[in-house]
């Protein structure tokens, strides 16, 4: 790595806000009509991945409606919940504290960018970011580099000088693909186990812990 980090780049479901669940209820209210039960595996393996996937994975088991006509649902359905939907203070909290140090920060995420805006606006997050990019402005999703490449890439800053802050392993494999370090949060939907392959896995996230890697 030439030098150290110099630029944060956060995932957004699970390390900025605690949306998993919200996300999931929706796609159980989406699916029942058609037969599909989303069991607890289903969150385990599907969990970070891009919508385009996760359709796939459901579509396989029935005969769903198109994509862009179930996703309408979905999306809808998410965004009537986000008057509920609560953040990560710790994330946030050390999100806020590098922006005002002066840290170039970004978000890469596989939500598509309606939900992605939507998010960081309910929690008051939105403009904060000096680089936002959604799963579908890229062409391949989590756990492929595509998402973290093109962050760093609109913060002008080469990807082996990021840092990362992620929550599954599919985040972090995506992340470390694009050559970032990778700080894993333990969170509650995700076996702690897999995050082993991070260069730092914390239980929670703090301004003096990433700032360790910036400096």
């Amino acid at each position: 790595m030439p030098g150290p980090p110099t630029a944060v780049i956060f995932d957004c479901d699970g390390v900025l806000v605690d949306s998993e669940e919200l996300a999931w209820s929706a796609w159980r209210d989406a699916l029942a009509p058609h037969g599909v039960e989303v069991t607890q595996a289903d969150v385990r393996d599907l969990t970070g991945r891009s919508e385009a996937e996760v359709y796939a994975a459901f579509g396989a088991r029935a005969s769903l409606p198109p994509r862009h006509e179930l996703m309408e649902t979905v999306q809808s359905a998410t965004l009537d919940r986000f008057a509920e939907l609560p953040r990560f203070e710790d994330a946030c909290g050390a999100a806020h504290e590098l922006a005002s140090a002066g840290t170039p920060l970004g978000v890469a995420s596989s939500s598509p960018r309606r939900r992605l805006s939507a998010t960081l606006d309910a929690v008051g997050l939105g403009g904060m970011f000096d680089a936002v990019v959604a799963g579908d402005e890229v062409r391949h999703g989590k756990p492929a580099p595509d998402v973290y490449v093109r962050a760093a890439e609109a913060l002008g800053v080469d990807p082996r000088r990021c840092l990362a802050v992620e929550d599954t392993s599919i985040g972090v494999a995506a992340a470390l693909a694009a050559g970032m370090q990778v700080v894993a949060v333990r969170r509650g939907h995700v076996d702690p186990s897999s995050l082993g392959a991070a260069t730092l896995v914390v239980d929670r996230v703090t301004a003096s812990t990433l700032r360790r890697g910036v400096e």
